[in-house]
């Protein structure tokens, strides 16, 4: 038989994909080597569910997924389903951040999109669910669900707790910026050391509106986790039923057939992004959400971010603009809270989830902490412009991305400090011989340039060490963390190994950067420059592979080798007259 690009499971004759190496005397050695695993007679006729796992013991933000793994399977089982386990890689970014090894940073997230599609495609599985923590593991498990339209839920691992340092709650960000200190020498050894020992304290995500916890709530938004499940940090004592759940869910929605391209929409995708403004969150959400929609087959434009954000204020007081970490907007009212305030503004659409419910259905029963801070309202937001806006120019033709949250400034304007990359850069600012009224371009960083597009949280959070974060403003067609804060600007696109022109930026440059007109412009002929050339050495392995797949930023970064099919309301798993899972 040919390949089918999709799953086929549940039909009009209730055939399940997985009858594909389990039903019928051919697939006697299929069945003979599972009933080694356990299987007996009754498991065949089940729905085979993945429980497709990013364990590792590297960081904290996916070292307990293992044993929020156990309440999957078991729930899959009383729902009567039957699970199997796949685990696939992780790569931290706040491990590797500044390093050569961030590089490999963006690149996993192809690969874990690749391995999640092999191994569910490979067995014939009806439906997954996956588990999820370190960034990059987020867009992916959704990227692999919208590519092959299988049945599935995500399970986030949840926030890391507070660190404490006497009164102050700590975050992995206060240790990049304690490093910034030191090096200015505000801070001296023995106060870094008790920054960096106290900030972790245990398992989960890095724990303020970083790229992980904006994703998570995307993903939320987006119908693909339960509502409030994302929410629950990592070592709450709930977070084991809120497996069980997701375990439950899968098996449903693969009974039912309903699968991901139900809930991958342009509705859904503008929540996404309205979410993302609202929450200040990472800049690196323009990044996965364009990618995540092109998998899906649905088109979505960098433009769209730059329209759709400028209409949602941010209305949460998190870090790293504001003064809260995920923790504390978890026992505000969380997601629920922020949904419905975003509701009550006119800004969510109202789209199906994989509980059955509607957004804003799950949304109404929202339960709001006495005297809560963090999260506000549309109407008296904490800033009045979106968290980030996408900006063109002599310098971007295709776009770059603005972060709006943590600084004020509409404009910039100064002299080019060129740096062809980060660890260039952040010696200099190390040595203090960045000045305040510079505007800083790292170039060769992007994702085909690099290859892999590092984060350049360490130069942003030395220079909020040195407090020059809202006096010099730093352009680069890499990206940023999500704790970055400050005047930045990434994925200029083109990137210099493309040809951008950014790549025939100066020392000494004036640029002008304006906010209100989105424009980002050189007081220099560009196009009489030679063409810039990179003095790196040729990637190798997956590096080089991924370098000559790679997409611009400007969509997504993606390695698609072509754009799939936008999805029909007559799906393979859904039509528009299957009902969603209680």
């Amino acid at each position: 038989m040919c390949f089918e690009p999709r799953n086929t499971m549940m039909t009009h004759d209730h055939r399940k994909t997985s009858d594909a190496i389990t039903a019928g005397p051919a697939r006697a050695p299929a069945r003979a080597m599972m009933r080694a695993t356990g299987m007996e007679d009754g498991d065949f006729d089940k729905p085979l569910i993945g429980v497709i796992n990013t364990w590792t013991t590297v960081t904290p933000c996916n070292m307990h997924l293992a044993d929020l793994a156990e309440p999957v399977r078991e729930a899959v089982r009383e729902a009567g389903g039957h699970p199997v386990d796949f685990n696939t890689i992780v790569v931290s970014d706040g491990i590797s951040m500044g390093t050569d090894g961030m590089r490999a940073s963006l690149i996993s997230r192809e690969v874990i999109t690749d391995s999640i599609e092999l191994a569910t495609r490979g067995h014939s599985l009806d439906g997954v669910v996956i588990l999820v923590g370190c960034d990059k593991t987020i867009p992916a498990a959704a990227m692999a669900l919208a590519r092959m339209d299988v049945p599935g839920c995500i399970l986030y691992g949840g926030t890391i707790m507070p660190g404490k340092l006497g009164d102050q709650a700590l975050s992995i960000q206060d240790v990049f910026e304690a490093v910034g200190a030191h090096a200015a020498g505000t801070l001296d050894d023995e106060g870094l050391a008790r920054v960096e020992k106290a900030a972790c304290p245990g398992a989960g995500a890095c724990g303020g509106q970083f790229t992980a916890n904006t994703m998570a709530m995307i993903l939320t938004m987006l119908g693909l986790s339960p509502m409030g499940v994302n929410d629950i940090p990592a070592p709450h004592p709930d977070k084991p039923d809120a497996a069980a759940r997701c375990g439950r869910l899968a098996v449903e929605l693969a009974k039912a057939g309903t699968s991901a391209r139900r809930f991958i929409t342009e509705s859904s995708l503008r929540n996404a992004v309205i979410a993302a403004s609202a929450s200040g969150g990472s800049t690196n959400a323009v990044l996965h959400v364009a990618a995540i929609a092109a998998e899906a087959g649905v088109p979505f434009d960098i433009a769209d971010f730059d329209r759709i954000s400028s209409d949602a204020p941010v209305i949460t007081d998190l870090k790293p603009g504001g003064r809260f970490l995920a923790h504390h907007m978890f026992l505000a009212g969380g997601s629920r809270l922020f949904g419905q305030r975003l509701i009550e503004g006119g800004l969510l659409a109202d789209t199906p989830t994989v509980t059955g419910q509607s957004l804003h259905a799950e949304c109404a029963s929202a339960q709001e902490s006495l005297n809560q801070r963090v999260i506000q309202s549309v109407a008296n937001p904490v800033k009045p412009d979106g968290g980030f806006r996408i900006l063109t120019g002599d310098l971007a033709p295709e776009g770059a991305v603005l972060k709006l949250s943590g600084h004020d400034r509409n404009e910039f304007s100064g002299p080019a400090r060129v740096f062809e990359c980060e660890e260039d850069a952040f010696a200099a600012v190390e040595a203090n011989s960045v000045k305040a009224g510079d505007i800083i371009i790292i170039r060769n960083e992007g994702p085909k340039g690099g290859p892999g597009m590092r984060e350049m949280l360490g130069v942003t959070a030395a220079l909020v060490g040195q407090g020059l974060a809202g006096d010099v403003a730093l352009i680069t067609d890499g990206r940023f963390s999500g704790a970055s804060k400050g005047f930045v600007i990434g994925h200029v696109s083109p990137e210099a190994a493309d040809g951008g022109p950014i790549g025939r930026v100066r020392d000494g440059d004036m640029i002008r950067i304006d906010v209100a007109t989105r424009r980002i412009d050189v007081d220099a002929d560009l196009d009489a420059r030679p063409a810039w050339t990179s003095s790196r050495a040729a990637p190798t392995g997956v590096f080089a592979k991924y370098a000559a797949l790679v997409s611009s930023a400007a969509r997504g970064a993606t390695t698609l080798i072509a754009p799939p099919q936008a999805a029909t309301a007559q799906s393979t798993h859904t039509s528009s007259k299957q009902e969603m899972p209680a």
